[in-house]
């Protein structure tokens, strides 16, 4: 055992240790995994920030959920490709916070993209005549800040908070550092009370965005049952979110019902496909839905992509 906080400057990942046999596979899949996420939500990125025409508050919001996606998933690749070639998995303890800040901030950040886009679609369909005057440059900087600097100030009193405590144990059983994963390795002589508080407070909080989600597709359900028109408009623009909010839901409550409720008896690469869902689905599937599904953002990587053909001939 280990008393004091000072004695742990690296922790160790134990995620790895069964799937040694399979580094060479699994690192070159990985590394190609990583660069087809960088190249597509890149490509989307892009595409929005170079064409007048797409500067529009969904794809604004489309293109930030892009970006967290990139934000999230660097938090993890490189490191998972380095443990890959080493032989002895560690993270040093400053590292492994920011690693803890980063997979939760991009979570979190993610729903509050995907939550304001819901309140976008809510008001281009449901209250078309004011959607300009509501939904204004001034009201879209302010969603794109809120849904950036609210996961970053609630992760960053988390971690404060953790970064505090005497750790008696420097083993983690995943692939990468979890908040509460450090939280567990304190010592029994630690008051965790306040991190609990933080903790459903934070719940709390990302409740909210999920009554915004629930309110806004009511609302939006009501409005296109009646008109053709607006039923296009939600094939058009909001299945594409739908898809993209459910995939990321399911891979998210997935993971937490089974950190609550899952046996530990499971193969090791479940457990480890289980944890690191959210990180492998949704940030390659929101590019390529909505990239396939959105005529306009379609219409434009297709127009880039001709330009380019015809350069190289």
């Amino acid at each position: 055992m280990m008393d004091n906080i000072s004695m742990i400057t690296v922790f160790s990942l134990s995620g790895l240790n069964e799937i040694a046999n399979y580094r060479v596979v699994l690192f070159s899949s990985t590394l190609l995994y990583y660069c087809l996420i960088l190249t597509i939500n890149c490509s989307l990125i892009l595409t929005i920030v170079l064409d007048k025409s797409l500067h529009e508050p969904m794809y604004i919001l489309l293109c930030s959920l892009c970006i967290n996606g990139i934000y999230g998933t660097t938090g993890f690749y490189p490191k998972f490709l380095l443990d890959l070639l080493s032989s002895s998995h560690d993270i040093s303890y400053h590292g492994c916070l920011v690693q803890a800040f980063v997979m939760f901030s991009f979570a979190c950040s993610d729903l509050s993209i995907l939550s304001f886009m819901a309140y976008d679609r809510y008001l281009a369909i449901c209250r078309p005549l004011h959607y300009h005057s509501v939904m204004n440059k001034h009201r879209l900087s302010q969603l794109v800040c809120f849904s950036w600097l609210t996961p970053f100030s609630i992760l960053a009193i988390n971690i404060t908070l953790t970064s505090r405590l005497t750790l008696c144990s420097d083993k983690i059983q995943r692939l990468y550092c979890v908040n509460w994963v450090i939280v567990l390795l304190a010592c029994p002589s630690n008051n965790t009370t306040v991190h609990s508080i933080v903790a459903y407070l934070t719940i709390l909080v990302y409740v909210f965005h999920g009554l915004l989600i629930v309110l806004s597709y009511m609302y939006l359900v009501r409005t296109c049952r009646g008109s053709m028109e607006n039923r296009k408009k939600f094939m058009q623009t909001c299945v594409p979110h739908l898809t993209c909010l459910l995939t990321f839901l399911s891979t998210i409550v997935f993971d937490v019902m089974y950190m609550r409720f899952g046996s530990k008896n499971i193969a090791t690469s479940l457990q480890n496909f289980i944890a690191i869902e959210f990180l492998i689905i949704p940030p390659i599937m929101n590019p390529l839905i909505y990239g396939f599904k959105l005529t306009k953002v379609r219409n434009k990587i297709l127009f880039y992509l001709n330009i380019n053909r015809k350069y190289s001939q």
